[in-house]
């Protein structure tokens, strides 16, 4: 039965707005006038395939969204319920009205007959590739508990390295904000207030001083017009780099940074074990989880090093050795990888990798947001400190002289 997608008007004139099934429109219709409501616009679920607008599902999901409804559905499988009642259940708890919407579009297709790969498939902004080829082979294997299972742990896992990062990264960022808008204040506001006891002394400013009033003044000036260069320059930068070739040569720029590198590798080798370790586990075809593998790797030249060591694998290399050639993953990882491979135990070696990586990189970003925060707070000191004394150094020479 097909799901639709309406909204209406309740007896208070508020809007509601919901999913319900149908066999069509006017009968959906007619069961909202029975409920009440005034229907305005009612219309079939389906992901947007042309210029016509479907607001609930134009928008991603929300990881966690996705998390909770992935591993609700491997609760409902593993207790033996038929997919179809276990998308209904999951639709109708869904908090969410994207997910809520989706879930109940996939089961109308899987009741009409179609795998829930293929389902899932009519909706590329909610699902991923790597999951839906992760259920195709859930689906093929008879093992679809399980591979519901293994996906809810590699999207929570995924949710919780990306909440922690950006955890780790709120407080600096915030310091730093607030940094900037308290310097631009004090040169704005403050500074020239302050100067204009200055204006009728008869003797030169100390430079400090002169240097303290020619930066005010230009940011009084040309402060919008340089704020708006920045931001030019940032959009700019980011349209640039969706050029294949500068945004290479940027990626590997980045590699090579000290500390940045360092952060970059960390982060994709863990999303790249963490991935392959689902697929592979999922029984997936080696090449084939490779090269789904690879797409989760933002960095260019590490993408394409997971790419060209596919094609090695393909000609009978391990996958530890034509991964290490590109030296861009860690040592580590790799011997795990190799050991994997040697033992037969690939699947868990590579979990043992991404959990490696993923703790690693959690404690440098520690570290760095460690240091970095009070290098943030000394530099606010240190340009107060100058201000400071840029405007207590006149009155000190004027006393001076009066003595």
């Amino acid at each position: 039965m097909p799901a639709f997608e309406y909204q209406a008007l309740d007896n208070r004139g508020r809007t509601r707005k919901g999913v319900e099934e149908g066999d069509s429109a006017r009968q959906v219709r007619a069961r909202l006038r029975e409920q009440g409501l005034t229907p305005m616009q009612v219309e079939q679920v389906a992901e947007r395939r042309s210029g016509r607008r479907r607001p609930l599902l134009e928008r991603r999901v929300k990881p966690l969204e996705l998390s909770l409804a992935t591993r609700q559905m491997a609760t409902l499988a593993r207790a033996g319920m038929p997919i179809e009642e276990v998308l209904g259940t999951v639709a109708r708890q869904s908090e969410s009205p994207r997910m809520r919407t989706t879930l109940s579009a996939v089961r109308t297709r899987v009741m009409e007959g179609l795998p829930l790969a293929h389902a899932l498939g009519e909706f590329p902004s909610v699902f991923p590739p790597i999951y839906r080829t992760t259920i195709a082979a859930g689906e093929q294997a008879g093992r679809m508990e399980l591979v519901l299972e293994r996906l809810a742990d590699n999207v929570e896992a995924q949710h919780a390295l990306r909440q922690k990062i950006q955890l780790a990264m709120f407080y600096p960022a915030i310091l730093t904000l607030v940094a900037i808008l308290v310097t631009v204040a004090l040169l704005t506001y403050v500074v020239p207030q302050v100067v204009q006891v200055f204006a009728g002394m008869n003797q030169e400013l100390p430079l400090l001083t002169r240097s303290l009033i020619a930066v005010s003044d230009f940011m009084r000036s040309w402060g919008l017009l340089l704020a708006a260069a920045i931001v030019a320059a940032v959009v700019g930068t980011r349209v640039l780099l969706q050029k294949p070739l500068l945004r290479l040569r940027w990626d590997a720029g980045m590699l090579r940074l000290p500390l940045i590198g360092r952060l970059t590798r960390g982060l994709n080798t863990a999303r790249f074990a963490r991935t392959l370790n689902i697929l592979a586990g999922s029984g997936v075809p080696l090449l084939d989880a490779l090269n789904m593998s690879a797409s989760v790797v933002s960095n260019t030249p590490m993408r394409e090093a997971v790419s060209e060591a596919t094609k090695r694998v393909r000609e009978g290399s391990g996958v530890g050795a034509a991964l290490e050639r590109s030296g861009y993953f860690p040592p580590m990882t790799l011997s795990l990888i190799k050991s994997g491979e040697s033992s037969g135990t690939l699947d868990s070696m590579l979990e043992r990798a991404a959990e490696t990586q993923e703790r690693e990189l959690e404690a440098r970003i520690a570290i760095v947001m460690g240091v970095f925060e009070p290098l943030i707070i000394l530099l606010m000191g240190a340009i107060v400190l100058i201000i400071v004394l840029a405007i207590l150094l006149p009155i000190f020479e004027l006393n001076q002289m009066v003595n």
